[in-house]
């Protein structure tokens, strides 16, 4: 890891304006900082957090700002490994029970990917994180009325990674 443009200078330099090179949607989990994962420095990231890496109204906006006003080219989506809001999802569905507050639409929105994973074999709670990768992706993707046109246009690339918290690396899908 180099850790790149992370000097007095630059920050200074990004006062007046920003022009990342990628966005990344990811989840709040404190592990899991893009700019370190991806060693990244100052401006080089536009970053949308939100646990469960979901796509909810404010994220899919601060997407669109990053491509139309930073023109930025490239979405990562981004879930990781042993994520606590795929597993509440897991929980909350085995137990039946209604989930509190706001964390029920972050649940909410996960449904659909543990349901697709359930479909599976092997370990439930990787499988839901990569499902819900790709259902995000997905979401971002097809997304009226700035995203889906600038895919199609192929201004736009989204793709999808699962990072691991053991190596620190990403598995693109």
């Amino acid at each position: 890891m180099r850790h790149p443009d992370a000097s007095d200078e630059r920050r200074a330099k990004l006062a007046s304006g920003q022009s990342p090179i990628a966005a990344v949607l990811c989840c709040s989990d404190s592990r899991v900082p893009p700019e370190i994962v991806f060693d990244q420095g100052l401006g080089d990231l536009f970053v949308v957090r939100v646990a469960g890496n979901i796509a909810s109204p404010a994220g899919l906006g601060s997407l669109e700002y990053a491509v139309d006003r930073l023109h930025v080219p490239l979405i990562v989506v981004l879930g990781h490994e042993k994520c606590g809001a795929v597993a509440a999802t897991i929980d909350a569905i085995e137990r039946g029970a209604a989930v509190e507050g706001h964390v029920a639409s972050i649940v909410d929105a996960i449904r659909p990917a543990v349901a697709e994973a359930r479909k599976q074999s092997g370990d439930l709670l990787a499988n839901a994180v990569r499902e819900n990768v790709i259902f995000v992706e997905r979401q971002v993707r097809a997304s009226q009325p700035l995203l889906a046109p600038a895919v199609n246009s192929a201004k736009l690339k989204i793709v999808g990674g699962v990072y691991a918290l053991t190596s620190g690396a990403v598995a693109f899908l």
